[in-house]
């Protein structure tokens, strides 16, 4: 099981859905130095503590990540922050 399971709504056409993930994907590199990737509708990252990824879906999106020991001990502020960011890109 998952240490992060997110499920987040939304309505917004599969092309521009994309498009928003893309940008969270963009700010997930810059940040926190995550490598990403696309393979079919689901963009996987990771890096050195973390693996996950955030599938897209008709309606939704499944954000799942597993957190190596350091990032596990951050549990809580990283899921509020995927919280907010998918909040704001997707509501």
């Amino acid at each position: 099981m998952p240490d992060i399971d997110i499920r987040h709504p939304h309505t917004m056409e599969p092309q521009q859905a994309r498009a928003a993930v893309q940008e969270i994907a963009d700010k997930l590199t810059e940040r926190f130095g995550v490598t990403c990737r696309w393979d079919s509708d689901s963009l996987h990252f990771d890096r050195s503590g973390i693996e996950g990824k955030i599938q897209l879906l008709p309606t939704a999106l499944h954000v799942t990540a597993d957190l190596g020991f350091l990032f596990a001990a951050m549990k809580a502020p990283i899921e509020s922050e995927l919280r907010r960011v998918l909040d704001k890109r997707f509501s």
